[in-house]
């Protein structure tokens, strides 16, 4: 009879793999050892075993009745199995399939597997060292091969698949922030940033998003570990390895290029936590042109580009919030002879009459571009353009539409509030505009309204004193403003009255309320305008803040001296800078003069 060998021959077979003599008869502990001895055992293996041709001939099958007997009352054939008290008890298609040996095999599996407890891997220096040697023997067997196969990819990708593995494992380092310094030292940081210009635009999106996680914010690194790190990967060309990949990454095919852009993303607003590398990106880098056009893509939510365009208008809001550098260098980029300002105002202008759809990528985009512009309208520059783009006649559009967006009119009244305050000529040019554009109806108009959003109303207190601040002092314009406070029997002022006790109960019930420090500020630096610039109006704010027998007008000069205060900090804070100082010491000229005539 032909030997079980010749019988169950499969391919490769001298690949050393262990040959069982009969499985239904093998001891369970048997089978175990086998399946762990064996390099390719496993019990869901596939493989099917393969009968040779002419077995049967061999002797295997049924053994036939001996010369002379017709078979009739002999016992030959293939003998009936006997009951092995399996699984089948309600008939063959009710049980399992498992024999009673088959079972005790899976339980002896099962009780060995539970003897084993997972030990985790001692992930210290001599783990990194081994993971680092493994990683670049990776990066090094992948390039020999490209180099010597570069038309015959199948040489060379498992090697690829290989380092993709290698960089995905480098994940577990964001978990053990103190070999950062190590990892950089070892010049793993600089192989991994050099991936990054790899031929296989997977290999190096893959190294962009292990970037991305060892940097984020939520990583629980020590500033020495994460600068290390960051540092090494800054000196490997980081910053401009990044930015070029832009040009590699096809959105609108293919979603892999599309998680890329992203990621690199990622890395940007990770590196923008330092103010330093932020003015870095901005000046030396191409990222600021990139994210003008890419935020002129479409943010719908039919558009598989909106998750990304919504990330470059969040990303273009960050870096312009953590450097006066990136402000001026933004400011003055344009595309098409049109200003980047100009543009995003563009951008913002359908929403003048509708909302972006709430909890959606186009909410947060068009959030992010009104933050983008309150940024810019802090500086002369961004508020010149501004007032050349028409930002105040949109902006007061915005404000005054008969169904205003939710979104747009609380906005808009921010940029207003942020393009006429401050001190300097464009400001003072802006708050002239707004009152020849009829803004003062709009804004009185909100300001009388019993229930008005608390930004909104901290928007128009800062708006009302920016236009006594920079208003010239015998201007139409400013005459304007004071017969708006004096009309109909002093309303407005009795409205300024009662925002002042509100915001003096807030303040007295809680010691954090910095919104409402800075409306009562807002609204006595109006109160103290009012009082210095019109006999009446003195008289009547006098006569109704002390009608409760305290003298309001002490109250409010208090108030006056405790900004003035606060601006010789900010100027010590300043150093010199240049707007930060003048701005601060514009104020204090101001405060100090209408603390005088109180």
């Amino acid at each position: 009879m032909a030997s079980i060998d010749e019988l169950f021959k499969k391919p490769n077979a001298t690949n050393g793999k262990r040959k069982l003599d009969d499985p239904s008869a093998t001891d369970p502990a048997q089978l175990y050892k086998s399946a762990k001895l064996s390099p390719n055992g496993d019990a869901k293996s596939g493989k099917r075993a393969t009968v040779e041709p002419g077995a049967e001939e061999d002797g295997f099958g049924a053994e036939p009745p001996p010369d002379g007997d017709d078979g009739e009352d002999g016992d030959y054939g293939v003998a009936v199995p006997v009951d092995d008290n399996g699984d089948d008890e309600e008939g063959r298609f009710f049980g399992g399939g498992v024999d009673r040996d088959a079972a005790d095999a899976l339980d002896y599996l099962d009780s060995a597997d539970g003897d084993q407890p997972f030990v985790p891997e001692n992930v210290d220096v001599a783990w990194l060292r081994k993971s680092t040697l493994n990683f670049e023997k990776r990066i090094s067997r992948n390039s020999e091969l490209r180099g010597k196969f570069g038309d015959r990819p199948e040489k060379f990708m498992a090697s690829e698949a290989d380092l993709d593995a290698e960089i995905k494992s480098l994940s577990i380092l964001s978990e053990h922030t103190d070999l950062y310094a190590k990892f950089a030292a070892l010049g793993c940081a600089a192989s991994l940033v050099g991936l990054l210009a790899h031929e296989n635009t997977d290999i190096a999106i893959d190294a962009i998003e292990i970037i991305a996680e060892l940097t984020d914010e939520d990583v629980e690194a020590e500033q020495d570990q994460w600068d290390a790190l960051v540092n090494a990967m800054l000196d490997a060309d980081l910053l401009s390895l990044l930015t070029s990949n832009f040009d590699r990454f096809d959105e609108n095919q293919s979603e892999a290029d599309r998680s890329g852009v992203y990621h690199s993303f990622h890395v940007f607003e990770n590196l923008s936590s330092s103010s330093e590398i932020a003015s870095t990106i901005a000046t030396e880098t191409s990222l600021l042109p990139f994210l003008l056009k890419r935020v002129q893509q479409p943010v719908a939510s039919s558009s598989v580009l909106a998750q990304n365009t919504q990330y470059a208008a969040e990303l273009l809001s960050i870096l312009l919030s953590c450097t006066p550098v990136a402000a001026t260098a933004f400011t003055k980029l344009s595309a098409e002879e049109t200003p980047s300002l100009d543009i995003l105002l563009q951008l913002l202008a359908p929403y003048r009459n509708r909302d972006p759809q709430p909890n959606t990528d186009e909410s947060e985009y068009v959030e992010n571009l009104f933050s983008c512009l309150a940024v810019l309208l802090r500086y002369p520059d961004g508020k010149r353009v501004f007032l050349e783009a028409e930002g105040v006649e949109l902006a007061l559009l915005m404000a005054r539409a008969k169904h205003a967006p939710k979104v747009s009119r609380p906005r808009a009244l921010q940029l207003l509030d942020h393009a006429c305050g401050g001190p300097g000529e464009n400001s003072a040019q802006i708050c002239d505009r707004l009152v020849e554009a009829a803004g003062l109806k709009t804004l009185f108009g909100l300001f009388m309204r019993s229930k008005v959003d608390a930004h909104m109303t901290e928007h128009l207190l800062g708006i009302l004193a920016a236009l006594f601040r920079n208003l010239p002092g015998d201007s139409p314009g400013r005459i304007r403003v004071l017969a708006k406070f004096v009309e109909a029997d002093y309303e407005k002022i009795k409205r300024l009255i009662e925002l002042r006790k509100h915001y003096l109960s807030r303040l007295e019930s809680s010691d954090v309320e910095f919104e409402a420090e800075y409306c009562l500020q807002m609204t006595d630096t109006i109160l103290a305008w009012l009082a210095a610039e019109d006999g009446g109006a003195r008289r009547w704010i006098s006569d109704v803040l002390s009608r409760d027998g305290r003298n309001e007008l002490e109250e409010i000069r208090k108030t006056l001296e405790a900004q003035l205060e606060n601006m010789k900090a900010v100027i010590v804070e300043a150093e010199g800078t240049s707007d930060d100082d003048l701005d601060a010491r514009s104020t204090m000229e101001m405060l100090g003069a209408l603390i005088s005539c109180l």
